[in-house]
């Protein structure tokens, strides 16, 4: 596709937007700058797509460019950056009506609940759709690696943009309301203009605990309750809103952060104890609202409806705990007992969150109790659409959020643990790590004192290798508490590396062995979770080799749980990027190992994904729609069986393209002197500047690519536009098998490697050969650029032949399309990068002023912050 041909399937409203967008951001350059300065953007801008369309060459490019004072290259780059983050937002709003225009549709949405509702229907039957249904278990769990490259001042700025761009959508053409629409518009774009793209601080655990409560407030906690509705309404269309709820409370949130320190020594125990108290203020808040907003609207009369006695008694009982607040609730509501209930219910809310125990609720259930009540007498009179309406909603986020929002989990590193127990046995005084690691045992202890175990109780141990990683931290629980006061834990290994994946079955083998566990397993009706890493284990072994290693331990897994009696949940760690396990999560769903899913789907929403999956409310329910329809279908018995026919046809070939691709993958970075050179040709040593988020870069002081987190080593591969982590070693084992055919046929049966090969067509797309070889030739190692760009080349060429594609994204247009259209101006960034780059990485650097080595550094950050923004992906 080229760009012509990009901009003409641009839909006319997405252009228009963009157009205007454009336009006033090219005002407020004028106004801000001069006219000078957007002379200087438009020549970048039309020498990055001549560059594209083969009438400029690159080296005038880089000449232009070096030509501008340092100031003037950092204003460029800004200009970009601000103009990348307008575009993603104009896309969103697209999407955002598209997804309405679909939802008016007389047939189910694809990859919606009423798609797979209806599949299973006419497929297994209702009563399988009944036990699917039941037993569904969707599990996302925010944490705060990688957070977002954007600064939560500029993601605020960007949300009054949107609010402004809908009114003007809204407003009638030449009206008074366009114009103040259009004005206010120019003014917040203005604002962003002049808000700093980058953060003088660093962002401490609590910020990330905030930032990511934002998700809650704006989208989260009102989403839930409508995609439940959407359940149910497929469920039984002609009852819903008349009748008790088909569809159950299937969500549930967990965060790690605040909780999880592997590698963070900023994560303390009395971060994790604020952690909790934040989320719980919040979505105590939350209820509170809902519940006096709901409770104000039922004003249904007792003379028309009736209170059951059951309501009476509560309300009775009410009166003598609590008589003064009664007496006002009853003066505003007189005949009106159903809302003075609900009323006294949001009375006893906020009594929760501010800690006042004599009219505050113990727990969740005995507000839910109060809240099936009114629903149940409500039921009773006759007045059903009442009882399951809006009340219904607020049933359905308490069920699903708790008095704690999300459960906070807990992790930590085995060696962490094993240093602690050797201190404890040998006796003497403890070191300030092991006192850190009881103090946050004795934290989860009070968690669950005061919002119950459901809201603090797993506990992951990164790179667990035997069962005695996980005896370790019970061991630890009893030596922190008092005799009988130990937290109740479920202690869930997290298998990362390929050589921990395979091993992972003896590892569940010595676990039942374990006391701690085996009540555990007869606590929760022999429940267990193991945690899979996809982020170290692609660093480990490559892309390819991961993917079909972490397949195969799905699949053992599987067969080990059935083999033991364990309904077991496997929680995917998987990335924001390609090379970090990511990619469309409803796909990935589909593509795990038959019997692996069986209706629950536990996963990791890291960073940049939780806004741009949760950052709107129509784009939060469809993500989650497509998730649950994936859940349901990858759980029914014609799914499971198609893709196990396929596992075993082409088994042998995916072996054989492992075993090349991971041999390439290695020769590659065993190379002597390989993490010294990846340093040289990408921003790495300068990420942490960008200061992202808390978490160090690296686990310890080491320099080597083993103590490197998956996090950064992504990341920095997508700056220099190589992304090798998507896609290196495919190549070389698609080479390896030669019959294209029988490749192509596995493409088109087999989801798992359809998948693969997806994924890394869009890698491959994201990537560019040409700036991407200056970005390699930074590091003086010829050969590895060499090898690296030979790599690039066999697996475009491979990929495309396989796939039957004459071009990268062939079979997806609208992402093709925002890919050929935002690459030029990707380019015109990294441009801007490279010139910092190439000064402070050649012989130049030491002959630098302390000015312009600080105007340098500043301007990398600032590129740095737009390619993030421009491919839409940090680490």
């Amino acid at each position: 596709m080229t760009r012509d041909s990009a901009r003409q399937e641009m839909p006319d409203q997405l252009r228009r937007d963009v157009r205007l967008l454009g336009e006033m951001l090219g005002t407020v350059l004028a106004e801000s700058g001069g006219q000078d300065l957007l002379d200087d953007v438009e020549r970048l801008r039309r020498a990055v797509i001549g560059a594209r369309e083969g009438t400029v060459e690159g080296k005038e490019i880089t000449e232009l460019v070096a030509s501008w004072p340092l100031e003037r290259a950092k204003q460029v780059a800004r200009a970009f950056t601000v103009y990348f983050h307008l575009v993603n937002l104009a896309e969103e709003h697209h999407r955002m009506r598209a997804l309405r225009e679909r939802d008016d549709a007389a047939t189910p949405q694809r990859e919606s609940l009423a798609a797979a509702v209806h599949s299973i229907r006419e497929d297994a039957g209702p009563e399988r759709l009944r036990e699917l249904i039941a037993g569904m278990e969707f599990h996302p769990v925010l944490t705060a690696h990688p957070t977002e490259a954007r600064r939560r001042a500029v993601s605020t700025a960007i949300q009054r943009i949107s609010a402004q761009l809908e009114r003007l959508h809204a407003a009638h053409p030449g009206s008074g309301a366009e114009a103040e629409a259009r004005r206010r518009l120019l003014e917040e774009i203005d604002l962003l203009w002049r808000t700093s793209q980058l953060r003088y601080t660093k962002m401490d655990p609590l910020d990330e605990v905030r930032t990511a409560m934002a998700a809650f407030d704006e989208t989260i906690f009102t989403v839930i309750p409508e995609v439940y509705r959407s359940l149910d309404r497929a469920l039984d269309p002609e009852g819903c809103g008349r009748r008790p709820a088909l569809a159950k409370a299937f969500v549930r949130y967990g965060s790690w952060i605040g909780g999880d320190r592997d590698g963070n020594p900023f994560v303390t125990h009395e971060v994790t104890r604020e952690a909790i108290t934040i989320q719980s203020e919040h979505v105590l808040r939350a209820l509170e609202n809902a519940c006096e907003r709901i409770g104000r609207t039922h004003t249904e009369y007792t003379g028309l409806t009736p209170p059951s006695a059951e309501l009476r008694a509560a309300l009775s009982s009410a009166r003598a705990a609590y008589p003064r607040l009664m007496q006002e609730i009853i003066k505003r509501s007189p005949n009106e007992p159903h809302r003075q209930l609900l009323l006294l219910a949001a009375e006893r809310l906020r009594a929760t969150r501010l800690r006042n125990a004599d009219l505050g609720y113990p727990n969740p259930e005995a507000f839910l109790a109060d809240l099936r009540t009114v629903q149940e007498s409500l039921a009773a009179a006759g007045a059903v659409r009442q009882a399951y309406g809006e009340l219904q909603n607020l049933i359905w986020q308490a069920e699903t959020f708790g008095f704690h929002l999300a459960e906070l989990e807990i992790r930590q590193h085995s060696a962490v643990h094993a240093a602690a127990l050797k201190e404890i046995r040998a006796g003497g005084e403890l070191s300030e790590r092991t006192e850190e690691v009881l103090a946050t045992l004795r934290v989860v202890a009070w968690i669950q004192e005061r919002f119950g175990v459901e809201a603090c109780r797993r506990y992951i141990v990164s790179f667990t290798q035997s069962a005695d990683d996980i005896a370790a931290v019970y061991e630890l629980a009893e030596h922190a508490m008092p005799p009988g006061k130990a937290p109740i834990l479920d202690v869930i290994p997290l298998f990362e590396t390929g050589a921990d994946l395979d091993a992972a079955p003896q590892v569940l083998d010595g676990m039942l062995r374990l006391p701690a566990v085996q009540r555990r397993l007869e606590q929760t009706g022999r429940r267990m979770e193991v945690m899979l890493g996809y982020s170290d284990s692609a660093k480990d072994v490559g892309p390819v080799s991961a993917t079909l290693r972490l397949y195969d331990a799905q699949a053992r897994l599987a067969e080990w749980a059935r083999e033991h009696d364990i309904k077991l949940t496997l929680f995917h760690g998987r990335g924001g990027a390609l090379g970090r396990g990511g990619g469309p999560a409803n796909r990935a769903v589909l593509a795990q190992a038959p019997g692996s899913v069986d209706g629950r789907f536990k996963v990791t929403e890291q960073g940049e994904v939780i806004f741009a999956r949760y950052g709107q409310r129509a784009i939060a329910h469809r993500h989650i729609e497509q998730v649950g329809h994936a859940v349901l279908m990858a759980s029914t018995e014609s799914v499971q069986r198609r893709a196990a026919e396929a596992a075993a046809r082409f088994r042998g070939m995916a072996d054989r393209i492992a075993e090349a691709a991971h041999a390439a993958y290695r020769a590659l970075v065993d190379t002597e002197g390989f993490a010294e050179w990846f340093s040289r040709v990408s921003p790495l040593e300068e990420l942490s500047e960008l200061r992202l988020g808390s978490r160090p870069a690296r686990r310890s002081a080491a320099r080597g690519l083993d103590d490197l987190r998956a996090i950064p080593w992504v990341f920095a591969w997508t700056q220099t536009r190589v992304n090798l982590p998507g896609w290196y070693g495919l190549g070389s084992g698609l080479a390896a098998v030669d019959d294209l055919e029988a490749l192509h046929t596995a493409y088109k049966e087999w989801p798992l490697f359809a998948s693969l090969l997806d994924n890394a067509e869009m890698s491959l797309a994201k990537t560019d050969r040409v700036i991407a070889e200056r970005y390699l030739a930074l590091g003086g190692r010829p050969e590895l650029t060499e090898q690296v760009l030979a790599e690039y080349d066999r697996t475009r060429e491979l990929v495309l032949k396989v796939t039957r594609h004459t071009r990268l994204l062939e079979n997806r247009r609208v992402l093709s399309r925002a890919v050929d259209l935002r690459n030029p101006y990707v380019d015109a960034l990294s441009h801007l990068q490279l010139r910092a780059l190439e000064a402070l990485r050649t012989g130049e650097a030491d002959r630098l002023s302390e000015e312009d080595r600080n105007h340098l550094e500043r301007l990398l950050l600032l590129s740095v912050n737009g390619v993030a923004a421009g491919l839409q992906n940090t680490g």
